[in-house]
């Protein structure tokens, strides 16, 4: 009965190897690589293997995952993903929502909003949305005020207000941690903001509004939404083990976005 035992287990095993999946997944440095390094093992007991791929920049992860190279990525909002499938003609579809960073202003000179200086100079980031969203941002805490046709995206032109003549610095996202040396303030991306050291709880002077629309997303080809693979990983990322780590980890400076 023994031999017979050890034979059933070594066949179930040998199933489970057989039917296990490789994937890889992309991710930027900070709260998305993090979260997804928790996944692995869970996502691993269910037979979903799975590469952590880290990039330092918002733009290479969907051109990975339109050329084949990625068969998921984890690191963007709705508003981001939907400019980049009209600049770029990505097909690329957002299948499940992950988690809400929002952003945070930052300053080594000030300490409120309130104390920036006329002719002050802030760092935002230079692509359209997230440097749209650092100004709605500044807008909602009445430091600037923004026309509202510009909708989510808008740039410094779209600017109808500006009583302190700030002057506005665009940068790589990745970038505007540094750029705290300089400028007077910087509105910096959550994830970046924790790579960099920097807690959103007790050093940003300022916070994005926790209902903001900007959502982060799992993102996959168009034609993969029903693999089964997919349902595993968000299985895996909506699970209370997952909730419970964000929560515990982030003490707010991350949300669960399901």
């Amino acid at each position: 009965m023994r031999k017979l035992a050890l034979f059933a287990s070594a066949l179930a095993l040998s199933a489970a190897m057989a039917s296990a999946e490789d994937i890889k997944v992309g991710v930027t440095p900070g709260e998305h690589a993090e979260i997804m390094e928790q996944i692995v093992p869970l996502a691993a007991a269910k037979g979903l293997n799975i590469d952590v791929i880290e990039f330092s920049d918002y733009v290479v992860p969907n051109t990975a995952l339109a050329d084949g190279d990625l068969n998921a990525n984890s690191f963007q909002h709705v508003p981001y993903l939907e400019n980049q499938i009209k600049d770029r003609g990505f097909e690329i579809v957002a299948v499940a929502k992950t988690i809400t960073t929002p952003m945070g202003v930052y300053s080594n000179k000030v300490k409120s909003l309130d104390e920036l200086a006329d002719g002050a100079t802030v760092a935002i980031p230079n692509d359209p949305t997230n440097g749209g969203r650092a100004l709605l941002v500044l807008a909602d805490e009445g430091v600037i005020k923004v026309s509202p046709d510009a909708g989510l995206v808008p740039t410094p032109l779209d600017i109808t207000e500006n009583p302190r003549n700030l002057k506005f610095r665009e940068l790589d996202a990745a970038q505007l941690p540094r750029a705290l040396q300089d400028a007077d303030a910087a509105v910096i991306n959550t994830n970046y903001a924790l790579d960099a050291g920097l807690s959103p709880k007790n050093d940003a002077i300022a916070m994005e509004k926790a209902d903001s629309p900007y959502a982060n997303v799992i993102a996959v080809r168009k034609g993969d939404e029903e693999q089964p693979w997919l349902k595993t990983l968000v299985e895996v990322y909506h699970s209370p083990e997952i909730k419970n780590y964000i929560e515990t980890k982030y003490e707010g400076a991350v949300i669960p976005a399901w």
